[in-house]
């Protein structure tokens, strides 16, 4: 069965964020770097956690061209509900060969499917919501993840979503990050900045 954790509160302001753990470690640095963020929320603004790594979700078939759908079951509808109900999607993954997690990308792939849906109103629903990213790396230097950040930025280009930036830690062995207290600062203002604009893509501003 699907495992998403409860709102951390009943009340809301209109504001409901999603946090997609992509880590197939257990409270790794990610999650740990995700929560201090997310614990500076105001108390009425709704928090939901899922953790793909305890999701029975199948690896993404796509079937759109053939006329099929992929069904993945109880988790991919209790998944899919989830990503609609928020307003704000932060994709926690750690930094794994400069991109995301394989079980975040399972998860990116869905979208795929629920974009092409019949009768689907994914895209319409998701514009003008915000997509956040949390990751941890061991590399210092953020310049690293550059791939990570343009997929991200793509994604909510594409969706006509906000883009509200990454929050980067540094970490490797469990519980490194709770080390790097530049990150752990940045964790606590991160929610707190201005809404971000419409994402585009490069070349649209490149044109601008």
């Amino acid at each position: 069965m699907a495992t998403i954790t409860d709102l951390d509160n009943p009340t809301t302001d209109g504001r409901s964020f999603l946090f997609v753990l992509g880590s197939s470690r257990a409270e790794g640095n990610t999650e740990i770097l995700a929560r201090t963020a997310a614990e500076q929320l105001p108390a009425r603004v709704s928090r939901r956690w899922v953790d793909l790594s305890r999701l029975t979700l199948p690896d993404f078939q796509d079937g759109r061209h053939e006329g099929g759908e992929t069904v993945g079951g109880e988790a991919e509808e209790t998944l899919r509900r989830a990503t609609l109900e928020a307003t704000d999607v932060v994709i926690a993954s750690p930094l794994y060969w400069y991109t995301f997690s394989a079980q975040t990308k399972r998860y990116l792939d869905y979208w795929s499917g629920w974009l092409s849906s019949p009768d689907s109103d994914f895209k319409a629903t998701m514009a003008g919501r915000t997509l956040w990213g949390v990751t941890a790396m061991a590399d210092r230097e953020e310049s690293v993840a550059d791939g990570l950040v343009t997929t991200m930025n793509n994604t909510a280009a594409y969706m006509g979503m906000r883009f509200g930036g990454m929050l980067f830690g540094n970490g490797s062995r469990p519980g490194q990050v709770r080390d790097d207290l530049d990150a752990l600062d940045r964790a606590r203002t991160f929610f707190t900045r201005p809404a971000a604009p419409i994402a585009r893509f490069s070349h649209e501003l490149q044109a601008a």
